[in-house]
């Protein structure tokens, strides 16, 4: 299979064999299955390491995690990104264009975490 049609013959034999393979499989699999499943008394009953659970099963979360979790991913995302500046920053080149650059995206951090400071995102209440 060479030329302009080849590509596309090996494309469409590869789909007719995945294609012949998901029915081959579906229908193995729905003829190989009992006809009936067993469904043993407390198959479908919740499991808590060995014990039985307590308590409902409804829990909430405090959105002070998510928040802590948030701030905590945006800001040593944007502190990794400091790195490789001050990697490259001594070697020729780089000049006050890439310290008002990093200065500039400094800011950006320290303007986010002064907002989270005045909005008291960052205080801990128990």
């Amino acid at each position: 299979m060479s030329g302009y049609l080849g590509s596309y013959a090996t494309l469409g034999l590869l789909l007719i064999v995945s294609v012949l393979f998901f029915v081959v499989a579906f229908t193995a699999n729905r003829l190989l299955r009992p006809a009936r499943p067993a469904d043993p008394v407390g198959k479908r009953a919740s499991y808590e390491c060995g014990l039985d659970p307590v308590g409902g099963d409804w829990a909430q979360a405090q959105i002070r995690y998510y928040v802590y979790a948030y701030l905590y991913v945006l800001f040593a995302v944007e502190a990794v990104f400091l790195f490789p500046w001050a990697v490259v920053f001594d070697r020729p080149g780089f000049g006050i264009v890439t310290v008002v650059e990093m200065a500039i995206f400094v800011a950006v951090l320290a303007l986010g975490i002064l907002y989270a400071w005045r909005k008291n995102i960052l205080r801990w209440t128990g």
